[in-house]
């Protein structure tokens, strides 16, 4: 009778796991874990994402593409598949073996390793249809004798002869065979612009959260590193391809997903950056994300920006005050001042003249004659 707990037990044993245990390394740890990452950054977005209601198209793009390039430049650093190559075969599992099988072998070169698989797909006489003999073995080449030490590693473990065969022209150094040193070299400063480009991105989200202007230019100098990667990856690999040779079978190495992926995305990036600056430049202020730190707030740059330009109009709305109010306001008061004077004047009385005025009078007799208490005047005699 099964129980609850039965489940892939035989005759009442432990449970067996050595069936998944025998099952070739079918993905990559460090790559799914960038793949969980973004993907729950990116769905955490578009569960809120709904409740925006302002911006919604700019910060859905911003969103999107950030997070795009971010994951492609991490995939691009620690991903396999920079030159890839994959053919069917007829060989011996062994060095000395007379039993040959039909395999196929895959070469996944990255940054700093290669990747060799080895599946097995049966002889001709089809006895070993169905068996499961697969390996995925990596071989790292971070410093100059890494290479050599894990090749000769896979020759003390026993490694299916296909697999040494294709792991020694990357192990060797000498005269014809230097394609090793000319991917590690092409990995290595490939490598360095890629985490140089990874900061790039880190401070252009900075900048979004700040001042989406100066985002855009981050952008396009993050794409433009990775422009930059593509083109040194490039440019450094061997000037004779590697064409690999086993057991009479060809495999000739292309660009990967890898490669590509980082050139659609450096495009990308620079693209979106340059659309950002020119409706900027266009429209100035007029782009903005959700994502900065102070929106809809009053400390929101647009609403500091219109505040500002409002201040600067308040003098534009008031009437013209021409140059010379100062003057005229001076001269007016000097006239009312006049007129108020010469309303307080008294009138010179004339009429009374003393007996012994003459015209000839000196000018201290004049003073003592009566008068209102104003300047003297000159009389009148008849």
């Amino acid at each position: 009778m099964k129980g609850w707990f039965d489940a892939f037990r035989n005759d009442g044993g432990p449970t067996l796991y050595s069936y998944s245990n025998r099952t070739p390394v079918t993905g990559d740890i460090h790559l799914i874990t960038i793949f969980i990452v973004f993907c729950t950054i990116f769905a955490a977005f578009l569960i809120i994402f709904p409740g925006i209601r302002k911006e919604r198209v700019t910060t859905f793009f911003t969103v999107t593409l950030s997070l795009f390039v971010g994951a492609s430049i991490q995939v691009a650093q620690y991903g396999s598949t920079w030159h890839t190559t994959s053919s069917q075969i007829v060989s011996s599992y062994s060095v000395f073996s007379r039993h040959r099988t039909h395999a196929e072998i895959g070469g996944f070169i990255g940054l700093m390793h290669i990747n060799i698989t080895y599946r097995l797909l049966g002889n001709d006489e089809g006895n070993l249809e169905g068996e499961d003999v697969e390996f995925n073995e990596r071989f790292w080449w971070r410093s100059p004798t890494e290479m050599s030490e894990a090749f000769k590693l896979s020759l003390h473990r026993g490694m299916p002869f296909p697999i040494i065969s294709l792991a020694e022209y990357f192990s060797l150094h000498q005269e014809g065979f230097s394609w090793g040193t000319r991917y590690r070299e092409a990995g290595h400063w490939a490598s360095i612009i890629l985490w140089t480009s990874f900061a790039a991105w880190i401070l252009t989200n900075l900048l979004l959260v700040v001042v989406p202007r100066y985002g855009a230019y981050g952008m396009i100098f993050t794409g433009s590193l990775m422009l930059l990667t593509s083109l040194t990856y490039w440019s450094l690999l061997p000037c004779d391809p590697l064409v690999a040779h086993i057991d009479g079978s060809i495999l000739v190495f292309n660009f990967g997903w890898n490669y590509w992926l980082l050139l659609v995305a450096g495009a990308g990036c620079v693209l979106g950056g340059t659309v950002i600056a020119i409706i900027d430049l266009i429209f100035p202020h007029q782009f903005s994300t959700i994502l900065e730190v102070d929106y809809d707030t009053p400390y929101d740059r647009h609403v500091i920006i219109e505040e500002s330009f409002d201040t600067r109009n308040v003098g534009n709305k008031l009437p013209k005050i021409d140059d010379d109010l100062d003057e005229r306001i001076i001269m007016s008061k000097m006239g009312k001042m006049v007129s108020s004077q010469s309303s307080s004047r008294g009138i010179v009385n004339q009429g009374y003249e003393a007996p012994d005025y003459h015209r000839d009078a000196d000018a201290s007799t004049m003073m003592n004659h009566w008068a209102y208490p104003f300047p003297p005047v000159t009389r009148r005699i008849d």
